[in-house]
């Protein structure tokens, strides 16, 4: 089981990445980050969220991924990800709202 927390560059998903205390914790954001982030392969790049389609590219990701858990930190990924929340559940995919 993968967790994903989205704003990956904010203070607020490193205390909760360290919080949860998991090796299966992803850090994922839809704004550019570094390269060398990416390849260590603890970070993914998101959809944005400003994408017609968001919802349906962040299950994508998900079920690619293995992700089974979603933290979604920033409001826009908030508000779009409880709009989809039924979705996600017909996939096993929580969405925790804090």
């Amino acid at each position: 089981m993968k967790t994903l927390i989205t704003a990956a560059t904010s203070g607020e998903a490193q205390r909760l990445k360290n919080k949860l205390d998991t090796d299966t914790v992803i850090l994922g954001d839809y704004l550019q980050l570094p390269e060398f982030m990416l390849k260590a392969g603890n970070m993914i790049r998101l959809p944005d969220p400003k994408s017609i389609a968001y919802a349906h590219e962040m299950l994508a990701l998900c079920l690619d991924n293995e992700i089974q858990t979603i933290y979604p930190l920033g409001e826009q990924e908030k508000i779009l990800l409880k709009e989809a929340k039924q979705l996600f559940q017909e996939y096993d995919i929580t969405i925790v709202h804090g």
